[in-house]
């Protein structure tokens, strides 16, 4: 498998320095006992806020440790051939930064912080997939009055974040292949098998469940084809997508441990008692449990599914030990969004990772490895109703076999599928996730 180029844009190490005037006018707001924060703007992608720690002239023990980050921005090959132009009349590119003293948000319509300054910094992506780039790192002076003398430290830099790209040939509960994508290039490299399990827990199945799900590749896994009316029924439960490679072997899955059920006197699955699903790869003739889904139907005035996912340490042998967050988000529920693993900063995923291991080799697979505080994976899903082929990203650090990359199509499925586990049970579900009940 190839990967495709990709560019991982960062922004951070930043600090404000600000004189102390003798006579500060009356309307001014000192950082000093007010916060700040910055709004970093990339042509193209949405604009990231981030807070920026305030430090006294004289004193630099304060500063931000380096490698923290305030913004990420990822790119695509096609956001490079877009931004890197050949013609002479190309607009150069510019990170631009906006710096604000006071508290975010708004009020009355205005916003609250009031502006220091701003910054922008140049940016030459060309060749950037293949090398890396630091386009500024140190401090520049902001502000419009040159007595002021602020001082705003920030690094920018660029550098190759590989990826393997998967697409999804359709829907998840539609038993479809799934391509790896390279440019124009698609190739087929797994199949998904959407199925009802009726009974047994998948982290306790035997070696003969494991013999029949490699020998069953024709059976039929869809047991309701007939009205698309879904029945009153008060849960959803016992879905699960197997991932077989093109052997026809079973290499991930994804299974449904605890149903969907609506909270009591309501018709949604509540934060306080979420679905969840388990992320399985295979191991000595039976499942092993790699990862932990749960997700809920958010209330409120935004309508959206929540969900945190969560490495299970026993896929490595430790044994009642927590599970290690690596993702809690929410997803429009009726736009769809992309549900990310980023522990580099400058998404919605925590920018935490497992402490005490030295051993960044891939013998404590995958454990380890989080360590690394980059990019993991993003899968996009569509809202609910709508014809969703899930596209997954995976960054090439984190794939060292088959079995890698399917664990986490195997993520991306259940993810797509917890937008339906998630409905409204006032709504009815496409026939092929209602169960034929006799």
């Amino acid at each position: 498998m190839d990967p495709c180029p990709f560019v991982r844009l960062t922004v951070g190490n930043l600090a404000l320095k600000i004189p102390v005037a003798s006579k500060p006018a009356r309307s001014a707001v000192h950082p000093s006992s007010s916060p700040c924060f910055c709004k970093i703007k990339l042509k193209n992608f949405p604009l990231q806020t981030a807070p920026v720690p305030y430090i006294t002239p004289d004193n630099n023990s304060q500063f931000p440790s380096d490698g923290t980050l305030a913004a990420t921005f990822h790119l695509s090959k096609s956001d490079l051939d877009r931004f890197v132009s050949k013609s002479i009349f190309a607009v150069k590119l510019h990170l631009k930064i906006s710096i604000y003293t006071g508290r975010r948000g708004t009020t009355c319509g205005l916003n609250s912080g009031r502006l220091l300054g701003k910054v922008k910094v140049p940016l030459d992506l060309a060749g950037t997939e293949s090398r890396g780039s630091v386009y500024h790192n140190g401090w520049i002076t902001v502000g419009r009055e040159a007595t002021s003398k602020a001082q705003f430290h920030l690094n920018v830099k660029a550098e190759p974040d590989p990826r393997f790209v998967f697409q999804f040939d359709g829907e998840p509960e539609c038993s479809p292949q799934v391509f790896q994508i390279q440019g124009s290039i698609r190739q087929p490299v797994f199949t998904c098998k959407f199925s009802f399990r009726t009974t047994g827990d998948p982290n306790q199945r035997s070696r003969s469940f494991l013999e029949s799900e490699w020998s069953n590749s024709k059976k039929s896994w869809l047991s309701s084809l007939g009205s698309e009316k879904e029945r009153a029924v008060k849960e959803r439960k016992g879905w699960s997508v197997t991932v077989h490679d093109l052997s026809g072997s079973p290499v991930a899955a994804a299974s449904m441990v605890t149903p969907f059920v609506p909270s009591p006197g309501s018709d949604r699955v509540s934060r306080s008692n979420p679905g969840a699903w388990l992320i399985l790869r295979p191991g000595d003739a039976t499942w092993k449990p790699w990862g932990r889904l749960e997700a809920w139907r958010e209330r409120g005035s935004s309508d959206a599914l929540g969900y945190r996912f969560e490495i299970i340490p026993e896929a490595i042998g430790g044994m009642g030990a927590a599970g290690i967050l690596l993702a809690e988000s929410t997803l429009n529920a009726g736009k769809g969004g992309k549900f990310v693993i980023d522990l580099g900063g400058g998404s919605a995923s925590p920018a935490c990772s497992p402490k005490g291991s030295g051993d960044f080799g891939y013998g404590l697979w995958p454990y380890c490895i989080y360590n690394r505080r980059r990019f993991v994976m993003s899968a996009s899903v569509e809202g609910e109703g709508k014809c969703s082929k899930p596209g997954v990203e995976v960054s090439v650090q984190h794939v060292n076999c088959t079995e890698d990359a399917a664990a986490y199509v195997a993520l991306a499925a259940a993810v797509d599928l917890s937008m339906d586990a998630c409905r409204l049970f006032s709504q009815r579900l496409r026939k092929e996730l209602c169960q034929d009940h006799p």
